[in-house]
């Protein structure tokens, strides 16, 4: 992973992508488990962002698990926060807390709460739910890094529904009024909401001309393609003259194939029968990636 002593590491290898594509892989496996073990919980949105949560914590970020308050690190804030089950299973990979703990998502007491909350639980930079407030949030700890002549980069990972929140529009005019060029928005453009499909419940389309039109830069990919998400990151960070934002076209419930662009999925857990099938599948996708990188 990405810490202090290894921040010059921006090489995407053979060896480097496939441990990335493995370790999604395994990070989709904990989803199923400890959505299982809830009874509750996101599935697809969760899934969906694996490959993204991965490259940030495993190859992006500058960071420190062993010292996750350190004063240097990059800022991740995740704006839809009941995605967190990829971001608690993330953070434990990584080292931030002790894996075992990821059976007690949604428990009384538990650490891993339905949304994230800052103090709480190593990694978390902010306490979010309602959607629409992470990225006025962000653009608080860009300007903070601004005024105090610091390098750390913010990130704000967030939904495509939450476009719906015109607080969302308000962060984004002031964002590129100021010009934060330390600050990239990553959008999960899976296409679905708790409801039905974005564009039928309020058209979002053309998201790239509306950022624009508020002096943002804004970049599009696949947000399954390792190589992708990384050029991508290192695109924004050769942009001096305003705020980046990367839309990633995801697949909802990526890698399960009955729960796969089914807006059905947003908001529910597997229940034992279909978390069995799930696992099945995922194992049997692991399998491939180790055949493919051979």
């Amino acid at each position: 992973m990405r810490n202090i002593l290894s921040k010059g590491d921006n090489v995407l290898h053979e060896k480097k992508l496939k441990f990335l594509e493995e370790k999604a892989n395994q990070i989709r496996e904990e989803i199923i488990k400890m959505l299982l073990s809830a009874g509750s919980g996101h599935s697809a949105g969760p899934l969906g962002m694996a490959d993204i949560f991965t490259a940030f914590y495993f190859h992006i970020l500058y960071h420190n698990p062993k010292k996750p308050l350190w004063p240097d690190r990059d800022r991740l804030v995740l704006s839809n926060g009941h995605i967190c089950p990829v971001q608690y299973v993330t953070l434990a990979h990584a080292g931030y807390f002790p894996i075992e703990e990821l059976t007690t998502l949604r428990t009384i007491n538990s650490r891993l709460q339905g949304h994230p909350h800052r103090g709480s639980l190593p990694g978390i930079e902010t306490t979010s739910g309602p959607l629409g407030e992470g990225l006025g949030q962000a653009i608080g700890m860009a300007l903070a890094a601004r005024m105090d002549q610091k390098k750390y980069r913010i990130y704000c990972l967030m939904s495509d529904g939450e476009q719906d929140s015109g607080i969302t529009w308000e962060a984004v005019m002031f964002a590129g009024k100021n010009r934060l060029n330390n600050l990239t928005a990553i959008m999960d453009r899976n296409n679905i909401q708790i409801d039905g499909y974005t564009e039928s419940i309020m058209p979002l389309e053309p998201l790239k001309e509306k950022y624009e039109a508020f002096n943002w830069h804004v970049l599009e990919i696949d947000g399954h393609n390792f190589e992708q998400i990384v050029d991508a990151v290192h695109e924004a960070k050769a942009i001096y003259e305003k705020p980046t934002l990367i839309i990633a076209h995801t697949i909802p419930g990526r890698g399960v194939s009955f729960m796969e662009r089914d807006y059905r999925w947003h908001g529910v857990p597997p229940n034992k029968e279909q978390a069995a099938a799930a696992l099945k599948e995922l194992r049997t996708l692991g399998g491939k990636i180790q055949s493919e990188h051979q």
